[in-house]
């Protein structure tokens, strides 16, 4: 058996929702965490003991999905009030609103270089935003259904969607068009994203499984059937060696990707898990669902040598030969069945002395915010379509939460981010657009004369 420093650690839960967690977000300097939540309300944790944490009031709906942008200094946020907006992550709280979806917004994704922003929603869209203009760029039709997720590829190029049309497409952001098309005849996707290097997408879905896609084939690389309920949520180490998982099923779960096998089991959460995230940096994730609490665990994937715990991991569990990874032409589809050895951690029978967060909430309510919608033409959604899933699960209601007035104290300093990383005027962000786009010029003359 592994010594105890090997294995995944829950270090803290954080209570200040009143409803299931439906999304979350570590920030990329791995010191605050974002969460969006059924009671409405997005709230920033601070990871420095006895830090306030925000709660941000203006949602009108459930709040279905938050992110970070790359530099830290905005938040995106998409609820089922059919409206995306952007927060800056302070006690200022202030932001812009962009309306153009005319259904529930399922997921906010930023590019990599954070120029841009994807949403997806259950008008069967998926929209592109300019980050710098902050204005509605172009819009892919191609689903039959409600998306509800959509993402970037690391270098941009790429979008890959999922949809209850059974569906996962991967759209070309240069001419806007559909490349590539995955379809499911048993359960759709809930969840997809690309790997870290861009060479594959992994799917969480509804039938119980997690799939592993090569985009360069076209092809199946790996097929896991681990958990026992829908599964809602998945998410890259930043190595692209391990995946975690979150199932309806109530448990996380990690898979080694080189080796394809279960390798850890976390059960922490009471009742079905829905958003999981790795930090940027891989040191740690964090998890949420219908408990209403969030759990932020620490790895130990960096710590150790690959080689090492792939030797441990081997010794551990069985030995057929899954597809690699690396392997550009996969071998065959890997299922797991259920009886497979894996290390299961049950924290609230092994951790002592847990540190526990219910920090004071501070309400941030904004009104001055901008407005950004659609010009182009809208399809509206078809008659008596409503939102499904776990996003309308009535045992996961909660009563009406009334936003309190704002508290008007002194808030600790230390905790906001510096000047520097605020919003930039619109002033500027014209003229760096502008700058951009004769860079674009400049680039494709180049191409073009080669």
């Amino acid at each position: 058996m592994a010594s105890a420093t090997e294995d995944p650690v829950l270090e803290r839960y954080f209570k200040g929702h009143k409803a299931a967690i439906t999304s979350l977000d570590l920030s990329p300097n791995g010191k605050q965490l974002a969460t969006a939540s059924w009671d409405t309300f997005l709230m920033l944790w601070n990871f420095k003991p006895h830090a306030r944490a925000y709660r941000y009031v203006g949602h009108k709906d459930v709040v279905t999905s938050v992110q970070f942008s790359p530099h830290g200094n905005l938040l995106a946020s998409a609820s089922r009030d059919r409206t995306v907006r952007l927060w800056i992550p302070d006690k200022r709280g202030k932001f812009s609103e962009f309306k153009a979806h005319t259904a529930p917004v399922r997921s906010v994704d930023f590019s990599a270089d954070g120029q841009f922003l994807a949403t997806a929603s259950e008008d069967k869209s998926i929209k592109v935003w300019s980050m710098y203009r902050q204005r509605f760029l172009y819009s892919l039709y191609r689903h039959t259904h409600w998306v509800r997720c959509a993402k970037f590829s690391p270098d941009g190029r790429l979008i890959v969607s999922c949809s209850e049309d059974k569906t996962i497409k991967i759209w070309d952001t240069t001419n806007k068009q559909c490349v590539n098309n995955f379809s499911d005849s048993v359960g759709f996707a809930n969840f997809v994203d690309f790997n870290p290097s861009g060479t594959c997408i992994a799917s969480a879905g509804s039938d119980q499984t997690v799939k592993v896609w090569d985009v360069r084939v076209n092809k199946l690389l790996q097929h896991y059937q681990v958990h026992s309920g829908g599964v809602n949520c998945i998410s890259f180490h930043p190595s692209g060696n391990y995946l975690v998982t979150a199932s309806s099923d109530g448990t996380l779960k990690i898979l080694d990707l080189l080796e394809g096998r279960l390798i850890y089991t976390l059960q922490g959460h009471t009742g079905p898990v829905f958003t999981v995230s790795f930090s940027k940096g891989g040191e740690l994730f964090a998890s949420g669902g219908a408990d209403t609490q969030v759990l932020l665990w620490r790895t130990n994937f960096d710590e150790l040598h690959c080689k090492g715990l792939n030797k441990r991991n081997l010794k551990r569990l069985h030995f057929d030969s899954p597809p690699h990874l690396l392997d550009i032409y996969p071998r065959t589809p890997h299922p797991h069945e259920e009886k497979v050895e894996t290390v299961e951690i049950n924290p609230k029978l092994e951790v002592i002395d847990l540190q526990i967060s219910t920090p004071p909430v501070v309400d941030i309510l904004s009104f001055d915010s901008t407005t950004t919608t659609e010009t182009s033409g809208r399809t509206l959604p078809d008659k008596g379509e409503e939102a499904c899933g776990y996003f309308l699960n009535p045992s996961l209601m909660s009563p009406e939460c009334s936003p309190t007035t704002t508290k008007k104290k002194t808030e600790d300093m230390s905790d906001l981010p510096s000047e520097s990383q605020r919003s930039i005027p619109l002033a500027v962000t014209d003229a760096l657009e502008h700058i951009m786009e004769q860079l674009n010029v400049l680039t494709q003359s180049k191409l073009g004369g080669c």
